[in-house]
C-alpha cells in the first residue's frame, strides 16, 4: 500500500518515529503540505493521512486511488465526510489519546490566572526582586481557588478530568451536559447552562463544536455571569465570540480569560484578544506532550492496520465495509 502523510511535523517533530506506518506500505512524510501541492503529493497513494490539510470533494475526485483517510486528531472537518462516504472511503480519527494532558492543560491555564508564576518569574530576572524594597511583591491580584465554583461546559472524558482535578484543589464543581449519568455525578452537580453562567466564578470549555455551541461565549451570556468571572477555553476556538469576550475583559465584566484555542489558526494579527486586558493566549498546545503525541500515533497506526485487515475502526462517516 501506499500512504502519503501530508502534515506530519506537529505530530511528530523529530523525537517520534514513523516506523509503525513504514511497516504497512511505502510511505512519504511531508512535514507541511501547501493548498497547490495536495493533490500532486497525493498522487496515486491509497491511505491519505491528514491533520489539518484540507480534504475535499474536488481532491478526492482527483485523487481516485484514495481507499482511506486516517486523521492525525479527534477533529475531522478539514475532511468532506460525505464526499468520502460517497466514494466508499473511510475516515477515521483519534479519540481520546489526549484527555490527562488537555485537561491538565485547562488546569494550568487557570493557575497561571491565578497565580502568575511566569510573569512573577520574568520579573525577577528583569531584576524587579533584587531592587524591592521588600522582601516581597506581586503584581497582580494571587487568586486563592478552593472554595471558588467552577462550571465545565462539556462533561464529557476531558471535562470530567478537568472537574475532578478542581475538585481535589477545594473547587466546587458543577457541569452543563445534555447526557447525564452517575459518574458525572459523583464529580459535579448537573445545571442548567443559564444557571452554569449565573453561579460560576471560573467557565472552563470542553464541548464540541457544533451549529448550537459555535459563539456560546457572547455578549448575552457574558452579560449573565458573575462580575470577574473567569473564562479558560482549550477546547475549540470558535466557541467565543472573541469581539465580545474582548470587550468584556476590557470592561472588566470577564477579570481574566486564557485560550488555548481561536477561531482562525494560527492567530491573526486582528484577533481582538491580542489586545484585550488580561487575556492569556497560548498556541494551541494542550495536546502535544509527548506522551499524548506517542498515543496518538500508536492509534493512527493501528487505525490504518485495522483497514488493511478488513475491520476499519474509529470512522467518523458513512462507509460501508
Amino acid at each position: 500500500m501506499k500512504i502519503v502523510i501530508l502534515d506530519g511535523y506537529t505530530e511528530n517533530p523529530g523525537d517520534l518515529s514513523w516506523e509503525g506506518f513504514e511497516k504497512l506500505g511505502d510511505l512519504t512524510v511531508y512535514d507541511r503540505t501547501p493548498a497547490g501541492e495536495i493533490i500532486s503529493r497525493i498522487g496515486d497513494a491509497e491511505a491519505v493521512i491528514t491533520n489539518k490539510t484540507p480534504i475535499t470533494k474536488d481532491i478526492l475526485d482527483a485523487c481516485p486511488d484514495i481507499k482511506y483517510i486516517g486523521l492525525l486528531s479527534t477533529g475531522y472537518n478539514v475532511v468532506d465526510t460525505e464526499a468520502a462516504g460517497n466514494k466508499n472511503i473511510p475516515v477515521c480519527n483519534i479519540p481520546a489519546y489526549g484527555t490527562q494532558a488537555v485537561a491538565q492543560f485547562a488546569i494550568a491555564l487557570l493557575l497561571e490566572i491565578c497565580c502568575r508564576a511566569g510573569h512573577h518569574s520574568d520579573a525577577v530576572h528583569q531584576g524587579k526582586w533584587e531592587t524591592c524594597a521588600d522582601f516581597c511583591f506581586w503584581d497582580y491580584p494571587l487568586i486563592e481557588l478552593a472554595g471558588k465554583t467552577m462550571g465545565i461546559i462539556g462533561f464529557g472524558r476531558i471535562g470530567r478530568v478537568t472537574g475532578k482535578i478542581a475538585k481535589a484543589m477545594g473547587i466546587k464543581v458543577i457541569a452543563h451536559d445534555i447526557y447525564r449519568d452517575d459518574e458525572g455525578r459523583a464529580i459535579a452537580d448537573y445545571v442548567s447552562l443559564d444557571e452554569l453562567f449565573e453561579r460560576s466564578d471560573v467557565i472552563s470549555l470542553h464541548c464540541p463544536l457544533l451549529p448550537e455551541t459555535e459563539g456560546l461565549i457572547n455578549k448575552d451570556n457574558i452579560n449573565k455571569m458573575k462580575d470577574g468571572v473567569i473564562i479558560i477555553n482549550n477546547s475549540r476556538g470558535q466557541l467565543i465570540a472573541e469581539q465580545d469576550l474582548a470587550g468584556a475583559l476590557n470592561n472588566g465584566k470577564v477579570y481574566a480569560a486564557a485560550v488555548d484555542v481561536v477561531s482562525a489558526e494560527p492567530i491573526k494579527s486582528e484577533n481582538p484578544l491580542l489586545k484585550a486586558k488580561n487575556c492569556i493566549i497560548t498556541p494551541h498546545i494542550s495536546w502535544a506532550s509527548f506522551e499524548s503525541r506517542s498515543r496518538l500515533m500508536d492509534i493512527a497506526v493501528s487505525n490504518l492496520k485495522a483497514f488493511i485487515d478488513g475491520g476499519p475502526v474509529n470512522t467518523v462517516n458513512n462507509y460501508k465495509k
